[in-house]
């Protein structure tokens, strides 16, 4: 319900401001996303200028904006940017909706998983605007019944994208909703430590009077001060000193605090070593555990890079309108490409030694005639692809056998002329 909507996202928001828990599980994914930049690349050089232009126009400023829509699609589940366009020029700018406003997400009657449109919460005049969903096609790909609809929203077009949805649901949720109460729960356990180790550090003076009947023992305490550090107390036998203090039990407090985080970055695919908890976690163990995660990494990039090559491609077909082209989203020099960097980098030295023997099997069995060349290339490209080199298999054995031409033509020796008598 909006009213449910509206609270995850203050609450998502709260928590990443304030828990150092759910601010790692925000920004620790981006960081490895974003942090050596993303590019939005086309073969045509054209193409490759609109697409520069748009992504360093001084309101667009993606290089410095991209990280907010990042960690805001996270954080709130869903982003809307209405999109203004140059009509002469086709030049392209977004703007942003704050999801908050958002106060539907309208559907295709006829295909339910399809947006076609977003009404925000009215203003305080009353008046809410209407935004038509922008899909990369002509409006013919919807019914009739929905490009009716879709002429209702007359304030402008806008991008919509959500997160951790259904195809029966309508709105985005945030990557904090399952692990909330969990994240607030570990932070008043551990505000719960804070004060129990102040406690911790207390201590009371124990005094013992042998022998002493209660108006002693009334007149003795009316009379003792507490020692300050330093000071020197003299008493006879029959006064016993003892500082005492609580025992408050509190050797399970670091397997508590190791259960609640576990259970939050369990639901997060997030390894415990990732959270400067250690364990029993060596490099090679530590390396296995941190897949999961990246397959993960890898899901959110991917939808990344469709909604970044969605908006490239709204680029170059609004330059295509302007210019009154015809673009071709098939060809290659249509073709928008987001260049994310590498997630992690690659040890590469286990891939190298296995390409070694695996070159050295294939040669053995070419030459036994046990397999075919090309077939020998294909098991070759299939562990180079491990080290980032992709091989055509077919093209790699003409080339391969035109330069074995090419040194057998110049390994040839020619006699000279004069040395024929001899």
């Amino acid at each position: 319900s909006p009213l449910t909507q509206q609270r995850m996202q203050k609450v998502a928001h709260y928590l990443w401001e304030s828990n150092l828990l759910a601010n790692r599980l925000i920004e620790l994914p981006l960081a490895y996303l974003l942090a050596e930049g993303v590019q939005l690349k086309v073969k045509d050089p054209d193409n490759q200028a609109a697409l520069d232009r748009f992504w360093a126009d001084p309101i667009n400023e993606m290089a410095l904006k991209l990280p907010q829509k990042v960690r805001e699609l996270a954080l709130f589940g869903e982003q809307v940017y209405p999109a203004f366009v140059n009509e002469h020029s086709g030049t392209v700018r977004l703007g942003y909706l704050d999801p908050s406003l958002i106060e539907t997400v309208v559907k295709d009657p006829d295909n339910r998983e399809q947006p076609i449109g977003i009404v925000t919460a009215r203003d305080s005049k009353g008046n809410a605007r209407r935004f038509r969903v922008i899909i990369n096609g002509p409006e013919d790909v919807f019914t009739r019944r929905a490009q009716g609809i879709r002429e209702t929203f007359t304030d402008g077009d806008a991008f919509y994208f959500r997160i951790n949805d259904l195809s029966s649901g309508s709105r985005g949720r945030s990557d904090l909703l399952a692990q909330a109460d969990w994240l607030d729960a570990y932070d008043q356990f551990l505000f719960g430590e804070l004060e129990r180790s102040d406690f911790l550090r207390s201590f009371l003076w124990d005094v013992t009077l042998k022998g002493a009947n209660e108006s002693d023992v009334k007149k003795r305490a009316g009379e003792i001060t507490a020692p300050r550090p330093g000071s020197v107390r003299v008493h006879n036998d029959a006064e016993e000193w003892d500082a005492v203090t609580p025992d408050l039990k509190s050797a399970d407090t670091a397997q508590g605090a190791r259960l609640f985080r576990n259970h939050v970055l369990g639901g997060a695919t997030l390894p415990e070593h990732w959270f400067g908890g250690g364990g029993d976690v060596n490099r090679a163990v530590g390396a296995e555990m941190a897949e999961p995660t990246f397959k993960i990494f890898i899901m959110r990039q991917s939808v990344w890079k469709h909604i970044l090559e969605s908006i490239g491609r709204y680029v170059l077909m609004q330059k295509a309108i302007a210019e009154k082209a015809e673009p071709d989203f098939g060809a290659p020099e249509w073709k928008v490409e987001a260049m994310f960097p590498e997630l992690a980098s690659r040890d590469v030295s286990k891939h190298a030694q296995a390409l070694t023997q695996v070159v050295a099997a294939c040669g053995i069995a070419v030459e036994r005639k046990f397999i075919t060349a090309l077939t020998a290339v294909r098991i070759i490209n299939a562990v180079a692809k491990l080290i980032g080199v992709e091989i055509d298999a077919e093209k790699e054995l003409q080339a391969a056998a035109k330069e074995a031409a090419l040194i057998a033509e110049k390994d040839v020796f020619t006699e000279p002329a004069g040395d024929a008598e001899d």
